[in-house]
């Protein structure tokens, strides 16, 4: 059983991946390899932009595992700006790498889970791409966009016995998030019901759970992990 990750060398990608690997031999797609490996994981360096790169990284995980059980398409940036001053490069980045990664990778996942018969794609979203937020026109359409794909996807693969769900976390404590400043992190935890940020433990433990049999006859769902934040507002 082999469940593949990317972005799996750090913040919620790595706790994904330490969570899962009691139970599959972890394959991780990152620029960059994760400062404490966990056992037998193959890390590939792979650009997930690229169909070229997913395809041979691919070719070998199948080469040496045989199999691709479960894959989690965590991978994600930020590139924050009001609208009307966003460049292109920063709107087409952080669409290329959080949307257009996302359905690469699916698409060449689905092609082995389908002739297996089985399988799980799950999709770490963001309630930001169901709010919207000021400053992040582009990661929430990424976001959104990857909600209205994991349906799709859903309705697609149901036949053959593949669920697809997604995961929309809301602030985690990840490098990502401790770049803003206190004054940024307090006003958030004011509008938080549950008045803290979570931890990437948070959502490993639903990712688990959506790979288990126990979410067998689950599809197409979006899955809020945000401590309440969406119906606070």
């Amino acid at each position: 059983m082999l469940a593949l990750i990317t972005g799996g060398s750090r913040g919620i990608g790595r706790a994904i991946a330490e969570r899962l690997s009691s139970n599959y031999r972890i394959a991780n797609f990152d620029i960059e390899p994760p400062k404490e490996p966990v056992k037998d994981e193959i890390f590939l360096k792979c650009d997930i932009t690229s169909s070229l790169e997913i395809k041979e990284g691919i070719e070998k995980i199948i080469k040496e595992a045989e199999t691709i059980d479960v894959l989690v398409n965590n991978a994600g940036i930020t590139r924050d700006g009001l609208s009307i001053r966003m460049s292109d490069d920063d709107w087409d980045r952080v669409l290329d790498i959080n949307l257009k990664g996302a359905f690469l990778c699916s698409r060449e996942v689905s092609k082995i889970m389908i002739k297996q018969r089985r399988g799980k794609i799950i999709n770490i979203s963001s309630i930001i791409g169901i709010m919207g937020n000021i400053g992040q026109a582009n990661y929430a359409a990424s976001k959104g966009g990857l909600i209205a794909l994991t349906k799709s996807l859903a309705k697609e693969l149901a036949g053959r016995n593949i669920t697809v769900n997604a995961i929309a976390p809301g602030f985690i404590d990840t490098e990502m998030t401790q770049k803003l400043s206190d004054e940024m992190r307090n006003k958030i935890i004011e509008r938080i019901p549950l008045k803290r940020f979570g931890k990437p433990e948070d959502i490993a433990g639903i990712v688990a759970f959506l790979a288990s049999d126990d979410a067998s006859y689950i599809t197409g769902e979006v899955i809020a992990i945000d401590a309440g934040l969406s119906i606070s507002l």
